[in-house]
C-alpha cells in the first residue's frame, strides 16, 4: 500500500473541511495558516494613531494586536478557516411618493447576522472534532480577530478600494466569519485579483469618507454615524445622509463588482419582502415608544442602534427630505424626546422651514433648559429669518 505524503494528508483534510462548511450552511470557505496578520497589524495602528477610528474607544492598540495573533486567541493554533455567506437580496420596491421613508443598509433586512453566523460556526467546530481537531474557536466579527485580513489571505476575496472584501461568487454581500482550530490544514492562496484603475467608490461617497484608496475615515463615515455614534451627529455631515437611517451601501451600490459579479443568492435569514424593514415610515418610527421599537425591532441589527438613535437618525432624514407632512411628528419629538433626538429635531424643522416649523422652534425655545438643544433651536430660528 502506498504511503500518503504529510503534503497529500494536510490537502485531504483541507478537502473535507471545506466539504463540511459547506454543508454547515455557508457559501464561502478558504484556510489559511495561524502565522501572525503583520501587515494588518500595521496598517490598522497606523489608522489608529491618525484619528481614522475615532469614535471606537473599544477599537484600541492592544485590541488589535491580540487579534493579529491568533495563537494568542487560542494556543496551539495551525490554521485559520476564513467563511463566508452571501447577503444579496433585491428587496422590496417602494414607490415614487412614498417620500417619507428612511433606508437601511442591505445587510440589515433581515435577522441579526451574529447570531444567524454564530449557530453555524459552532456547528462546524463541533463537526471538526470527527475530523480530528481537539481545539477550535470561531468568531463572527465581534471578536479582535482582523476578518476582512483573513479572508483576503485565505483566498475568499481580495480588498475593495473601500476596504470591504469583494469575493468572485458574492461581491461584497457577504458577512465574513472564521475559525481558528488546531488541526494542520493545507492553506490556500490568496486571489490574484484587485479593483485595477476602477475609483468608482471613492466619489460615489457623500461625506468624502474614503479619503484615499483603501482607506476609510471612520469620523465621516455615514455607516459609523447612524449605528455606533451615541452622540450627536456633526451638523455639516447631517444634510448629506441623504435618507439613510442605518448604515449606508453607496460604495457597495456603485461597485462594478457587486453588479456584475454577485451571483450567489443570498441567505434567506437575511433577506424581507416587507416594506417596513427596508425602507421604513421615518413618521412611525417618531411614534413608536422604546418599548414599541424593541418588540418591532428585536432579533434584527437595527437594536444596535437602540431607539434613540433611530428616532435621531429619523429626524436627519425628515430634514433631508424637507417635507412639510413631517412637522407635526417632528414638534412632537421636540418637546417630549431625549435631548439628543430633541436637537435634531430642531435641526430638521429649520430644514424644511415655513410658518409651522418656526411656530414650533419657538414654542420648544421657551421652555428648553438644555444647552444643546437651545444652541441648535437658535441655529434653526436664524436659518429660517434668513431671506
Amino acid at each position: 500500500m502506498a504511503r500518503i505524503s504529510s503534503a497529500e494528508a494536510r490537502r485531504s483534510l483541507a478537502a473535507q473541511v471545506k466539504r463540511t462548511a459547506r454543508e454547515a450552511g455557508f457559501d464561502l470557505v478558504g484556510i489559511t495558516t495561524a502565522d501572525d496578520f503583520v501587515d494588518a497589524e500595521r496598517v490598522t495602528i497606523d489608522r489608529i494613531n491618525k484619528g481614522l477610528m475615532g469614535g471606537l474607544p473599544w477599537f484600541h492598540k492592544d485590541r488589535v494586536k491580540r487579534g493579529c495573533r491568533p495563537s494568542d486567541l487560542l494556543p496551539g493554533a495551525r490554521s485559520v478557516i476564513a467563511l463566508g455567506l452571501s447577503y444579496r437580496s433585491d428587496g422590496p420596491s417602494i414607490t415614487d411618493n412614498e417620500v417619507l421613508r428612511g433606508r437601511v443598509s442591505r445587510y440589515a433586512w433581515g435577522r441579526d447576522y451574529h447570531r444567524q453566523m454564530g449557530q453555524r460556526a459552532k456547528t462546524l467546530v463541533e463537526r471538526l472534532e470527527a475530523l480530528g481537531q481537539s481545539k477550535g474557536r470561531f468568531y463572527v466579527d465581534y471578536g479582535p480577530l482582523p476578518d476582512r485580513a483573513i479572508a483576503q489571505r485565505a483566498g475568499l476575496g481580495w480588498y475593495g478600494k473601500n476596504t470591504n472584501i469583494l469575493t468572485s461568487e458574492a461581491g461584497s454581500w457577504v458577512f465574513l466569519a472564521e475559525i481558528l482550530t488546531d488541526l494542520d490544514l493545507e492553506p490556500d492562496e490568496p486571489l490574484k485579483k484587485s479593483c485595477g484603475s476602477c475609483t468608482a467608490c471613492i466619489p460615489a461617497c457623500p461625506t468624502n469618507a474614503i479619503p484615499a484608496p483603501y482607506t476609510i475615515d471612520n469620523t465621516l463615515c455615514i455607516s459609523y454615524h447612524t449605528i455606533e455614534n451615541r452622540g450627536s451627529i456633526p451638523s455639516e455631515l447631517r444634510p448629506r445622509f441623504g435618507n439613510w437611517i442605518f448604515g449606508c451601501d453607496i460604495c457597495q451600490d456603485v461597485c462594478p463588482v457587486n453588479e456584475h459579479n454577485a451571483a450567489i443568492e443570498g441567505d434567506e435569514a437575511f433577506a424581507t419582502t416587507e416594506v417596513d424593514r427596508a425602507y421604513p415610515n421615518l413618521i412611525t418610527l417618531l411614534t413608536l415608544t422604546k418599548e414599541e421599537f424593541d418588540v418591532r425591532y428585536r432579533g434584527t441589527p437595527l437594536m444596535r442602534a437602540k431607539h434613540e438613535g433611530m428616532q435621531r437618525n429619523a429626524c436627519v432624514a425628515l430634514g433631508n427630505i424637507g417635507h412639510s407632512a413631517a412637522i407635526q411628528a417632528l414638534r412632537k419629538v421636540l418637546l417630549d424626546g431625549s435631548p439628543i433626538v430633541r436637537e435634531h429635531a430642531a435641526w430638521a424643522l429649520g430644514r424644511i422651514g415655513g410658518a409651522k416649523s418656526e411656530e414650533a422652534l419657538i414654542v420648544a425655545y421657551q421652555s428648553e433648559e438644555d444647552e444643546a438643544v437651545q444652541a441648535e433651536l437658535q441655529t434653526a430660528l436664524a436659518q429660517l429669518a434668513r431671506p
